[in-house]
């Protein structure tokens, strides 16, 4: 019986692949224009046509790529600079362009993008139009450019190159003479303008009508399209520190010059490539690349960022102006904060927490972007080597040996070769796979044929021949680029493939099965208020926050955990954890270990223990969110002020005198408002006189809302403590904590 399905499957498939030379209904497009008299069928009908341009498909074939964050940041410590900083803090005395793309390309990844300029104007290659670079600097006495020596590895190790030119800069805002804001006419420009001395060998000009600032912009591109090889990404941020004079920006012309200097480009953060939402490596469970817009992508100057939970369902296309295909990029930093601060206290993603996002993204249909900030001597951190090694290894391990490649069943699903593809213009009919023996899988990994049938495929299932019958093992919802199925191991050697739900006859050009050997489970490390420290497995890899990960109560059977509090790795010899225990400062540090091998190390440093600490007083607060909220030991749990304004404060009674060299603070994210973004700390020994010890500043806080480390410049001895709001992020008036702690 099963014999005669399989040979009824491959007969109706080839039948299928026949009617797939016929031309189309509708025209393959990127972008579909919705009329007001499509009906409903219509819309759908235009959305399967819809299908990725040759720029967006080699991107999506990247996979994973890398960015790379560099920059006065990263002396400073600090995630988003002045512009006013002196170039000469870019105190750069080696750099090894060479061990980054050697390491890039070991861990897998296929492209790097680097902030050749970031929001802060500092410039890092040899530009004629600014002295606000590496032109000002000492490394190599002012002739260094960083952009050319990273151009040179990728061209030795096979990377391609990718360009971040943030359109904010605070020097060309913050300079009397700024070019930014300042209100100039829109004006014929000739781009590039040209500098005595610095003749381009690219002789291609343009002219466009705009003021000082796009000048300027676009001569900048000029330089980095035309004098490094060919660039495969220009990335644009969507962030804004400050803003200045109502300063517009000529998309349009920057989209001109850019197709033209790279056609094979595509542009982040417009209409070839959009930013997942987050930058915590988190994921939507479907991920559409065919997506609603409100106006047409080809003519607009301006692109929100897109971050709703669903962008290309059925409802959300029902209610669009155009459909167009847009992929996203799933970015995240393997590092807390993507510069580079310190190798004690900043945090790395484990190898498996990179894994388990390569996964999630990669086969969720969008592209995996992570950040690796070189350290100040010009190289990748060790631990940032061996974590990007070690998750290549396991991407290597678990991705090269496709179970299916013997099998039988169809055989343009089973060819390696994504530009083939069955198409399943029967839907009552599986796809049924079978292997020459037992195989026992625990990933499956599913692609359609995008670039000539687009992303049909809304839900299926996968089961496998278990005992006498088909049992499900895995379903899910899109397929798109890639889809890849996580469950449980199973084995059998007949497999099927169910659509459940469809736009219109789907093309699939890959089905492959895989084995990922499960490792010990990274751990979560997490202090009560009476100062008992706790480890266990952690539930979510991407979440920085170990208060938010609710760490399971149980360990995987056949684990022992060991840990050390002495700051040092934690090996077969450190002592196992069994219940929790007392600590009143310094690093825990712990790693699950099984016969064979030892997991992730987690690390964690202790804060005093909040038992004692009493509220002294506070701004406002709301009935359901108390002051007392900011220092109960759960980050689930938050205050949050009741009265308006930029300034909102707290005073706490730690208790006990204590010697502080630092503070944690963990913004509350259930309704991402009220983050923390400047302010200052006061220290007091009898909770009347207050004396400011330090204002501090943290980054980024609404696009990354995760806990972050403020160290004092030395330690201050105080049993009393008051942060005052200065800044809340976004312009808000209301603040928002959820936890605070202080260190040692």
């Amino acid at each position: 019986m099963l014999r005669k399905m399989l040979a009824l499957s491959c007969s109706l498939l080839a039948l299928s692949s026949v009617k797939a030379q016929q031309a189309p209904a509708l025209k393959l497009k990127s972008t579909y224009a919705v009329l007001p008299t499509d009906s409903k069928a219509q819309i759908i009908a235009k959305a399967a046509h819809v299908i990725p341009t040759a720029n967006q498909y080699a991107a999506l074939k990247n996979e994973y790529i890398a960015f790379i964050h560099f920059g006065p940041n990263s002396f400073t410590a600090k995630e988003w600079g002045s512009g006013m900083e002196d170039p000469k803090v870019f105190d750069l005395k080696s750099l090894d362009t060479d061990q980054w793309c050697r390491v890039m390309k070991d861990a897998g990844m296929k492209m790097v993008i680097i902030t050749a300029k970031h929001h802060d104007g500092f410039v890092l290659w040899q530009s004629r139009y600014t002295k606000h670079g590496v032109m000002s600097t000492g490394f190599k006495n002012g002739k260094g450019d960083i952009v050319k020596e990273l151009a040179a590895s990728c061209k030795k190790y096979g990377l391609k190159l990718g360009i971040y030119l943030s359109p904010a800069d605070l020097f060309q805002i913050e300079s009397a003479d700024g070019l930014y804001g300042n209100l100039s006419k829109y004006t014929d420009r000739v781009i590039p303008r040209p500098v005595e001395g610095r003749p381009f060998a690219n002789k291609t000009t343009f002219t466009f009508k705009v003021d000082d600032y796009n000048e300027y912009f676009l001569n900048q591109l000029f330089e980095l399209l035309t004098e490094y090889g060919e660039i495969s990404e220009v990335w644009f941020d969507g962030a804004h520190p400050k803003t200045k004079g109502g300063q517009r920006y000529n998309y349009l012309a920057w989209k001109e010059l850019i197709q033209t200097l790279a056609p094979k480009a595509v542009i982040f953060g417009k209409q070839d490539i959009r930013w997942c939402g987050n930058e915590g490596g988190k994921t939507r469970d479907t991920e559409w690349n065919t997506i609603a817009y409100p106006f047409n992508p080809d003519t607009a100057h301006y692109f929100p960022d897109l971050t709703n939970r669903s962008l290309g369902a059925r409802e959300d296309l029902y209610g669009a102006k155009y459909i167009h295909y847009q992929p996203a990029e799933t970015n995240t930093s393997i590092r807390e904060g993507w510069f580079y601060r310190n190798d004690t206290e900043q945090k790395v993603r484990s190898a498996d927490d990179v894994f388990d996002i390569y996964e999630r993204s990669v086969g969720g249909n969008s592209i995996f972007l992570l950040n690796i900030p070189p350290n100040r001597e010009g190289r990748f951190s060790e631990r940032d080597v061996n974590s990007l090694l070690q998750a290549g290894a396991q991407i290597k391990a678990t991705y090269s040996n496709n179970l299916f490649k013997s099998a039988k069943g169809p055989a343009r699903l089973l060819d390696d070769n994504d530009q083939s593809f069955a198409l399943l213009s029967n839907p009552d009919a599986p796809v049924i796979i079978q292997t020459k023996s037992p195989v026992t899988i625990n990933r499956l990994m599913l692609q359609e044929a995008i670039t000539s049938h687009s992303e049909r495929v809304e839900a299926f299932e996968v089961d496998a021949w278990i005992g006498s019958d088909w049992k499900e093992i895995a379903r899910a919802t899109n397929i798109g680029y890639k889809r890849i199925l996580r469950f449980p191991q199973v084995t059998s050697d007949r497999f099927r493939i169910r659509i459940l739900q469809q736009r219109a006859a789907p093309a699939l050009s890959t089905v492959a099965a895989f084995y990922y050997k499960t490792r010990p489970p990274r751990l979560a490390i997490s202090t009560d208020k009476k100062g008992l420290v706790a480890i266990a497995a952690a539930r979510q890899n991407f979440n920085w926050n170990v208060n938010e990960q609710n760490a399971a109560d149980n360990i995987n059977t056949g684990i022992v955990i060991r840990y050390t509090t002495d700051g040092s790795e934690p090996d077969r010899h450190a002592p196992v954890y069994t219940q929790p225990f007392p600590m009143k400062k310094g690093i825990v540090k712990a790693a699950a270990f099984t016969d064979e091998e030892r997991g992730s190390v987690s690390s964690e440093r202790i804060e005093i223990a909040k038992e004692n600490w009493k509220l002294l007083d506070a701004s406002s607060a709301t009935t359901r969110n108390s002051a007392t909220k900011a220092f109960d030991a759960d980050a689930r749990s938050f205050w949050q002020t009741s009265a308006p304004g930029q300034r909102h404060a707290i005073a706490i009674d730690l208790g006990a005198t204590y010697s502080i060299s630092g503070f944690t603070y963990t913004p509350q994210t259930f309704h991402g408002k009220g983050m923390l973004e400047k302010g200052r700390l006061f220290i007091s020994n009898d909770g009347d006189n207050w004396k400011p010890v330090a204002d501090f500043e943290f980054g980024n806080l609404i696009n990354d809302p995760t806990k972050r480390n403020y160290d004092l410049k030395s330690p201050v001895s105080a049993r009393f403590i008051k942060l005052e709001s200065t800044v809340i992020a976004g312009g808000g008036d209301e603040l928002s904590i959820a936890e605070l702690g202080f260190y040692e």
